[in-house]
């Protein structure tokens, strides 16, 4: 129950709807009892009837009397069980919604190495089924808990005023029957987390796939996929049959052992009725009700136990993430009004989860409305200056200034706000196009859409779609061509008019001549903006005020267009080819 204390702010926060909640259980329960004895007393009026004691007319008027109140508790009772639905399995909806938003939240603040030693099916496995498990607890399980409490404690009072020793025979198979239920729960319950963990390894590698499916074409590996995928659903299969050949168990038990307390009932209820121990026959019937009204609330307690603990299991999962302290942090809480300076002294950084230093006392300084190159081959460091820029790690040695100030010591979120990055990879959400750029700016006008467009030189395209701006993309943009994701993506960046402008290798994929009128367009929208630009192409970096080469997380040349294109170097080397395969 450890794991489960975690609930009990939610509980707090919507105690009073569960007092309701309960108020209302015990009222609907005191009313349902009502009925047992309502039709003992019409069975002890029909024997009086016929055995001479009572006259017809007055036996219709005392069955009609009795059976327009069963009618009414029962109506009553039916009234205050829905209101009990509405008021407690509604709180353990809106827990489930509170707790989805709060492990929802947490994952936006984990930073990139939680997300890449964690799978994308777990993820989203604990954020579904686990917390249906949990819902199950915040509901179900507290609504019958109060449900058996109360129906026990009226209904064995009521039994025990009536014919104290039958209701001793009567009780005998109950226990036992709450005891296999609750063996059978435990079991229940071990090979539901079997399934679990299957499902979550089922749903990560049909994700995987997927998103893959291009590649998996590509290289004609459907086949060994489809096998793959088989075995995994074989698996499971397996595991899920094993899971429900035990719950088949579980109403047959519970029906035996009803059936068993029954024959109880008329047996030694019927053997003191001829001893004349007990002198309605009608009470019989009664406890025969009592006997099938108990026997779910008793079956309940193992079911009870069984959704507790699994609960227990998943509350425990979800809390191995909620616990997970985010790395990077926001350590100022005041805004600041960030201009775009941005200075490295001595920055060494090493990925933690591979261990690969990919910087090596690296040092370089750009002044608010600069423009900064970087080049270099593919893993010398040009994505991780731009990666530690927006904090998303933070370096292990050296230091990283932003208008002077440390890095660490600006606000997370006004930083990242005051800077527009287009990554290398180009990630497109499946909505519409319009609003993939205003992601950038929520409440930006359709007029600073289509400008922002127009300065990414994808706004041709755009209107060439059947719905415009209106076209919705596939998952992760798969609609549009790898340039046209791309541009969508600089569209996105330059909407906000950051103060610092991120622009990782974002060209790669369009002509050179699209590339030209791109840059062309980015001088007037990056003018007075702080810009630095990771590219594999000179023409990218030419214009420069700075540019820096990198090789293996070390600058082995700075300067500007014109004097390393002079400089024997990798720049000079790299200017000479590309300009000779332009000529070609």
């Amino acid at each position: 129950m450890k794991a489960l204390k975690h609930l009990n702010k939610y509980f707090f926060k919507y105690r009073y709807r569960l007092i309701v909640g309960i108020f209302i259980t015990i009222i609907a329960k005191i009313f349902a009892l009502f009925t047992p004895r309502l039709i003992g007393k019409s069975i002890n009026i029909l024997e009086k009837y016929f055995e001479g004691t009572i006259e017809i007319s007055t036996a219709k008027s005392n069955l009609l009397e009795t059976g327009l109140f069963i009618v009414v508790a029962a109506l009553i009772a039916g009234l205050f069980t829905f209101l009990m639905r509405q008021t407690i399995i509604n709180v353990s909806r809106y827990i489930e919604f509170d707790l989805k938003n709060e492990i929802y939240k947490h994952y936006q603040v984990l930073s990139l190495s939680f997300y890449k030693s964690n799978r994308t099916g777990d993820l989203m496995n604990r954020i579904s089924e686990d917390v249906g498990k949990v819902r199950m607890y915040a509901g179900p399980a507290i609504m019958y808990t109060i449900n058996t409490v109360t129906l026990f404690t009226v209904a064995l009072t009521q039994m025990l005023s009536t014919a104290p020793k039958l209701t001793l025979y009567t009780m005998l198979p109950l226990p036992i029957l709450s005891f296999v239920i609750y063996k059978l729960s435990r079991l229940i319950n071990h090979r539901s987390k079997i399934v679990q963990e299957s499902l979550s390894g089922l749903s990560s590698f049909t994700q995987e796939q997927f998103s893959g499916i291009s590649v998996i074409k590509s290289y004609t590996i459907e086949p060994s996929v489809n096998n793959e995928f088989e075995t995994l659903s074989s698996e499971n299969r397996k595991k899920q049959i094993d899971l429900a050949k035990v719950q088949a168990l579980f109403f047959p038990l519970m029906i035996l052992l009803i059936g068993v307390s029954n024959l109880l009932v008329i047996y030694i209820g019927g053997k003191q009725y001829i001893n004349g121990e007990i002198e309605n026959i009608g009470t019989i019937a009664e406890f025969i009700i009592y006997v099938n009204m108990l026997t779910w609330p008793v079956a309940t307690v193992g079911w009870v136990t069984s959704i507790v603990q699994q609960a227990e299991a998943s509350q425990k999962r979800i809390n191995e993430f909620l616990e997970t302290e985010p790395e990077i942090k926001n350590n100022v809480e005041c805004l600041t009004d960030i201009k775009g300076a941005i200075e490295f002294k001595n920055v060494t950084f090493t990925y933690p989860d591979t261990n690969i230093t990919a910087l090596k006392d690296v040092s370089f300084k750009i002044e608010s409305g600069e423009k900064l190159a970087i080049l270099g081959m593919t893993g010398s460091g040009k994505s991780t200056i731009l990666d530690l820029i927006g904090r998303l790690y933070d370096t292990q040695q050296g230091s990283i200034l932003i208008d002077g100030k440390q890095i660490d010591d600006i606000n997370l979120y006004n930083l990242r706000e005051s800077t527009g990055y287009v990554p290398q990879d180009a990630f497109l959400f499946s909505d519409s196009i319009k609003n993939n750029i205003k992601f950038g700016k929520e409440n930006a006008t359709e007029e600073e859409v289509i400008e922002a467009a127009k300065n990414a030189r994808v706004h041709k395209n755009i209107i060439d779609f059947k719905n415009g701006y209106d076209t919705v993309l596939g998952e992760r943009g798969i609609t549009l061509s790898g340039g046209q994701k791309q541009r969508v993506s600089i569209a996105r960046a330059i909407i906000k008019s950051p103060e610092i402008l991120l622009f990782d290798d974002c060209l790669s994929a369009v002509d050179t001549e699209t590339e030209e009128k791109i840059l062309k367009n980015l001088e007037c929208v990056s003018k007075n903006k702080t810009t630095i630009i990771v590219s594999h192409r000179i023409s990218s970096a030419k214009n420069a005020d700075k540019i820096i080469v990198l090789d293996e997380g070390k600058i082995i040349q700075a300067g500007t267009h014109q004097t390393l294109k002079k400089t024997a170097g990798y720049y000079k080397d790299l200017y000479r080819k590309q300009r000779s395969e332009k000529e070609m």
